[in-house]
């Protein structure tokens, strides 16, 4: 019979847990901060006209312009990046250290279940902030970098401006991908149900494209389409995925 664990084992488990994840999180995020060429150049990829996406849409080539305005700041974008960057390459294994921490406590069939609710929760944070970085960001940043009141006011954009906005649009986007994950989890515990999801499609259509109108805040039909088809496809998706678990 195995030994049972008191609580200070379980702290020492615990400690060791946070140890491994903070070790790799700064050790990704080091080798991220050496690769500054590359790992910006797809950063700023997206303010730059010849970005697969524009062409790929037809949009007309246009120049922005990015600045510095403090001493410190580039350093310090390049110090937020690298971390940030270097928690997301290490995020596999992050995950896998805090879930052998908690499995223990599981049974089998609830180790299975939450090893497929990570892979799912995870695949489509990764879905999201893909489609942000190719698709919805570089639509935002072309249209607000390209507005302008007068032809007198000229538009430079601070680059803390534009890693801020690209990093939390990410999140967003990231966050927002998880509903079919959700989706499923409330349905599994009875509080969801396709019908009803069904039922309030057309509300949850001009929901859709009141948030896409708020992300690309453009008079452009087509990009307001482009933004608004991702997130109604996860909402269709949700309610397959509520029926099928219904079922």
């Amino acid at each position: 019979m195995e030994e049972q664990m008191t609580f200070w084992d379980h702290l020492d488990v615990l400690r060791s847990s946070i140890i491994r994840v903070l070790v790799a999180g700064v050790l990704m995020g080091m080798g991220v901060f050496f690769l500054k060429d590359y790992v910006f150049d797809i950063v700023l990829w997206p303010c730059l006209s010849d970005f697969p996406t524009y062409s790929l849409l037809g949009v007309e080539p246009f120049q922005l312009k990015l600045i510095n305005t403090a001493l410190a700041e580039q350093f310090m974008i390049h110090m937020k990046v690298s971390i940030i960057v270097g928690v997301l390459v290490a995020s596999p294994y992050i995950i896998y250290v805090l879930f052998r921490f908690i499995s223990p406590a599981l049974y089998d069939n609830e180790k299975r279940a939450g090893i497929r609710l990570i892979a799912a929760a995870y695949g489509m944070f990764l879905v999201g902030i893909i489609i942000n970085y190719f698709l919805i960001f570089p639509l935002t940043v072309r249209f607000l970098g390209t507005y302008s009141v007068s032809p007198d006011v000229e538009t430079m954009l601070t680059l803390s401006s534009y890693v801020d906005t690209l990093l939390m649009m990410c999140i967003v986007f990231g966050i927002m991908f998880e509903i079919p994950v959700i989706a499923w989890l409330l349905a599994r515990f009875g509080m969801l149900k396709s019908s009803w999801m069904a039922h309030y499609r057309r509300h949850a259509i001009v929901t859709i494209l009141i948030i896409a109108a708020i992300i690309t805040p453009t008079a452009d039909i087509m990009t307001l389409i482009v933004v608004s088809l991702p997130i109604w496809l996860l909402y269709e998706i949700s309610i397959w995925i509520v029926h099928f678990t219904e079922k």
